[in-house]
C-alpha cells in the first residue's frame, strides 16, 4: 500500500496520519472542518486536499452516523479504490451504506481499540495503536485487497489486526467500551451535586473510574444511539445488579454488623468484580510481557 487518504482529522484520523507518516507515507488530509485538517497538517500528519488520483486506501475517521454518507461521498468522487472506517459501531454503518448503494466490495469495516480522553488533533499520537486491537469486519461481499489494505493499515500503525463479524464486534465493545463509558459519566455526573467539602476529598481512585468521562459528549451521544440495542442488554443487567446492591445496602443500614443474605450478597457483588478485573488485568499484563 503506497498512499492513503483521512477523511477526518480527529484525534484517531490524525493519529493514523502520523503513525504512517512515521512509516514513509505521507497521507492527503480531508475535514469538513479545514482548521482541523491544516492543524494536523503543521503537526507533520500529511498534506491537506484531494489527491490528482485515486490513492490506495480512503481511511474514514468520522463518526458512525456520518460513515454511510461520507462512505458514499467519497466513492462517487473517486477518492480511493478501496475504503475502510475507524467508528466503534459496524453494524447500522454497514447497512445505512448498503442502503445508500455504496460499493461494499471495496468497504471493510475497522475499529482500532484505542483512544484518549481528549479530542481533536492536537491530542494525536503517533504510537497511539501500538500493541492494541484493530477489529476489522469485512462483510460477505468484501473483496481481498480491500481486506488486506486494512489489515496493512492496522500493521503499519502497529496495532493487532483480529478479525470479527459486526454484530459480535458491537456486543463486544458495548461491554468493554461503551457502557463504562455511560456509567463512568453518570458516576462523575454525581459529583455536581457534592459540596466544595466533599470534592477536596476526591481522591485517585474517583479520578481513575471517572477518567473516560471528560470524552466529547456530541461523540458519545452519537456512539451509544448508534449502537443502543448493545448497550442496553449490558445497562439492563448492571441496573439489575445495581438495584440488588441497593437493596442489600438499605437491609445493612439497618443492621450493619449482622450477619446474613444482605452482606453476603454485597460480599459477592464486590468479589465478582474483583475476577471480573483480574481478567483484563491478566491481559494487560501478558501484553506487556510480551512487548506490546
Amino acid at each position: 500500500m503506497r498512499s492513503v487518504a483521512v477523511v477526518g482529522t480527529g484525534l484517531i484520523g490524525t493519529s493514523i496520519a502520523l503513525a504512517l507518516r512515521d512509516r514513509g507515507i505521507t497521507p492527503y488530509l480531508l475535514d469538513a472542518n479545514p482548521e482541523a485538517a491544516h492543524t494536523a497538517a503543521d503537526l507533520g500528519a500529511g498534506v491537506v486536499g484531494v489527491p490528482r488520483t485515486p490513492v490506495d486506501l480512503a481511511v474514514l475517521a468520522v463518526p458512525p452516523q456520518h460513515v454511510a454518507t461520507s462512505l458514499h461521498q467519497q466513492q462517487v468522487r473517486g477518492l480511493a479504490h478501496d475504503f475502510t472506517d475507524v467508528s466503534s459501531v459496524k453494524v447500522r454503518p454497514h447497512a445505512e451504506a448498503a442502503k445508500l448503494g455504496c460499493d461494499l466490495a471495496r468497504f471493510v469495516g475497522g475499529h482500532p481499540m484505542a483512544g484518549r480522553e481528549q479530542s481533536g488533533p492536537l491530542a494525536a499520537r503517533a504510537d497511539l495503536f501500538r500493541g492494541r486491537p484493530w477489529v476489522l469486519t469485512p462483510s460477505e461481499s468484501a473483496g481481498e485487497r480491500v481486506v488486506a489494505r486494512a489489515t496493512a493499515l492496522a500493521e503499519l500503525c502497529e496495532a493487532r489486526p483480529v478479525v470479527m463479524e459486526p454484530a459480535q464486534h458491537d456486543r463486544a465493545v458495548a461491554l468493554v467500551s461503551h457502557t463504562p463509558h455511560l456509567v463512568a459519566s453518570l458516576l462523575a455526573a454525581r459529583l455536581l451535586h457534592g459540596d466544595e467539602s466533599h470534592l477536596q476529598l476526591a481522591g485517585q481512585g474517583l479520578r481513575d473510574a471517572t477518567r473516560i468521562a471528560a470524552g466529547d459528549a456530541d461523540l458519545w451521544t452519537d456512539i451509544l444511539s448508534s449502537n443502543a440495542a448493545a448497550v442496553v442488554e449490558v445497562l439492563s443487567e448492571l441496573a439489575l445488579e445495581l438495584d440488588a446492591a441497593v437493596d442489600a445496602l438499605r437491609e445493612l443500614a439497618e443492621a450493619p454488623s449482622v450477619p446474613g443474605p444482605a452482606r453476603a450478597h454485597l460480599n459477592d457483588a464486590l468479589a465478582r468484580g474483583v475476577r471480573g478485573r483480574g481478567l483484563i488485568q491478566g491481559r494487560a499484563l501478558s501484553g506487556v510481557a510480551a512487548g506490546k
